[in-house]
């Protein structure tokens, strides 16, 4: 497996690229990572060649844990590419938009944990299949003081129904494989011996299709307009982040443990120990 980023690793298979998230210990989606994502998708968009991508992690029990909670103590972290953002769109609503109008197909292999911004990624992938009794799924923001602010909110009312989207985003609960599947979230929950050969199947199948068909597909089922819903998410999700509440739970998180692999196996149960002292 070669690769020119420092959190990605990546290879070739024909029609088929297989791009490994690297970044341990527990693949936060921090700078480096988004800006590893954002140029590996820009420069494989012209490539006609390629068919299919597949996401998964080097990472066993995290595919992305959420975006980075120490940036809370560097706010210009991400200036420098503020300027990739398409107009109407925060950055990290920007990352899940450029996945979800990909030419190829994008099929998550999850395996692990994907939480906030990782479960953002998840969803506006075009597929995913997912490991039973290993991998989950959760929008954990409201924790935070926050709600999702990279899309998720506008790709759960796609995918399921309001009263389960509402359940994942103020619930906040870590959902599973199973449930994940039953309520539109992925495609399916796949035995964890039966993943890799699941999605190395289709995604061969899908890429040794005749030419056009892809393209074609995805232009008879386009992705939904999401531009108005963009806005009126990042407006609710700034005006929390502003707010001092916000900013004194994702700091307890980090100094209980959030980041590091044990305190991300009982991240729910840290968030929730913590009272913030303005509300």
């Amino acid at each position: 497996m070669v690769s020119d980023y420092k959190t990605l690793r990546t290879r070739r298979d024909g029609g088929v690229s297989h791009v490994t998230l690297d970044s341990p210990p527990v693949n936060v989606l921090g700078v480096q990572m988004f800006a590893d994502l954002h140029d590996y998708l820009t420069k494989v968009r012209e490539d006609e060649t390629l068919k299919v991508i597949i996401f998964d992690s080097a990472v066993p029990d995290f595919f992305i844990a959420h975006v980075d909670m120490s940036l809370i103590d560097q706010p210009q972290a991400f200036d420098a590419l503020l300027a990739l953002a398409p107009e109407g769109l925060n950055i990290f609503q920007a990352l899940g938009e450029m996945l979800r109008h990909q030419p190829q197909v994008t099929i998550v292999k999850l395996e692990g944990q994907a939480r906030g911004g990782g479960a953002e990624f998840v969803a506006a992938a075009d597929m995913c299949f997912a490991a039973i009794g290993k991998a989950g799924l959760s929008q954990c923001e409201a924790l935070m003081g926050i709600v999702p602010g990279g899309g998720g909110t506008q790709y759960l009312a796609q995918k399921m129904t309001r009263n389960r989207a509402l359940e994942v985003v103020l619930g906040a609960d870590v959902i599973d494989a199973e449930t994940a599947a039953a309520w539109g979230w992925i495609n399916r929950a796949l035995p964890p011996e039966a993943l890799t050969e699941h999605v190395e199947r289709i995604a061969k199948n899908i890429a040794n299709l005749a030419d056009g068909v892809i393209s074609a597909a995805k232009s008879a089922l386009p992705a939904a307009d999401l531009a108005s819903g963009m806005l009126t998410e990042h407006a609710a999700w700034a005006g929390l982040f502003s707010r001092p509440a916000a900013a004194e739970l994702i700091r307890g998180g980090l100094r209980l443990g959030a980041q590091t692999p044990g305190g991300e196996a009982q991240l729910e149960t840290i968030m929730r120990s913590l009272k913030p002292t303005v509300r």
